[in-house]
């Protein structure tokens, strides 16, 4: 195999796992939305930084997110489903960056 071949095979592997990765992250942070977890992170201090949200802010943040979990038209049973398939989604993503581990730690004999 000549060497750009094998550069183009390596290229087009790694662009369609990140893809993959990244799919599932994302439609598993999709599913934790759709089951009445959205994604909420209070925002650190940090001395001498800038402050990107205001208690204020993040008040009304969690307000919406609140608002928005009891307006879920979702049933109990649609809820632990859509839960249970944004955990595997998290699995899988898990997976396939061990996978890429193992992969590429085997060929580090110096």
């Amino acid at each position: 195999m000549s060497a750009f071949l094998s550069f183009v095979v390596v290229f087009a592997a790694s662009l369609i796992g990140a893809c993959v990765i990244v799919g599932f992250y994302a439609l598993g942070t999709r599913l934790l939305a759709v089951a009445g977890r959205a994604l909420f992170v209070e925002p650190a201090e940090f001395t001498d930084a800038i402050t990107v949200i205001t208690p204020e802010e993040a008040a009304k943040a969690q307000k919406k997110a609140d608002k928005a979990r009891r307006k879920n038209p979702l049933g109990e049973g649609q809820k632990r489903a859509a839960l249970a398939g944004a955990y595997a989604c998290f699995v899988l993503c898990g997976l396939g960056v061990l996978y890429g581990l193992y992969l590429i730690i085997p060929y580090f004999h110096a």
